[in-house]
């Protein structure tokens, strides 16, 4: 556990986290949401939901997914809108890989103002471009039993190969999505989406900025810190 904390009772928190694919945002959205009680959305989670319940955004939305397009922003309003129209609709959470464009983040606001849900901070987990590519693209996997290696920070025994086979020599696979050429290229989409995000949400006074190139715990405790240190802190 961090030994910075906020606590599970305290004051309620609507959080935002933005960064770019690999900063590690998905994990720290579920580290705020299992340390303080927040409901934890994530796109892909929203999507996966619509389209597992047949809902008509859901339909449209699934032939983007299965051609690992990007979907229009108005089905991704759609599908976040519903919920949060909804009688269950949560007072706590933290959005992961929701706003992703300015549109996304416009409409958001309507429907939070609507309820009366004020946002009280968006985390900017910041991770240069490099160092993402050296994370996503050194990873490797085992075909036959899905074990997981990175060339740097977890190699195998013999390069190239799987640890966990020794009687049957199995070589390491990379995902399509984990090529030095798709990460970069998930970047430049990344970027070309999310480039008005950061100074809308800073004019608002609502955006913090963390160090993502740390270690999970510190990057943590950056955002326990932003998230209780007011509208200007930067970390």
């Amino acid at each position: 556990m961090s030994r910075l904390h906020l606590r599970r009772n305290g004051p309620v928190m609507r959080l935002i986290l933005l960064g770019s694919p690999g900063s590690g945002k998905g994990t720290q959205a579920k580290l705020l949401s299992d340390r303080l009680g927040l409901v934890h959305f994530g796109t892909g989670d929203i999507l996966r939901e619509a389209m597992r319940k047949g809902l008509p955004a859901g339909k449209l939305a699934e032939p983007y997914v299965n051609q690992g397009k990007l979907v229009p922003d108005a089905l991704v309003n759609e599908m976040v809108n519903s919920r949060f129209h909804s009688d269950d609709r949560p007072q706590c959470f933290v959005m992961d890989g929701y706003p992703r464009t300015l549109a996304q983040a416009e409409s958001f606001d309507e429907v939070l103002h609507q309820y009366g849900l004020d946002l009280d901070a968006v985390l900017f987990v910041q991770v240069d471009d490099e160092s993402i590519v050296r994370r996503l693209g050194g990873r490797w996997s085992c075909p036959r039993c899905k074990a997981t290696y990175h060339k740097i920070n977890c190699p195998p025994r013999s390069e190239g190969m799987c640890d966990n086979h020794p009687d049957k020599p199995t070589a390491l696979i990379q995902r399509t999505d984990d090529r030095e050429d798709t990460v970069r290229e998930r970047l430049r989409h990344y970027h070309a989406n999310t480039v008005d995000l950061i100074p809308y949400y800073r004019n608002k006074g609502l955006l913090r900025e963390v160090n993502g190139d740390r270690d999970v715990e510190q990057v943590y405790d950056q955002i326990v810190q932003a998230v209780s240190g007011g509208a200007n802190a930067k970390c």
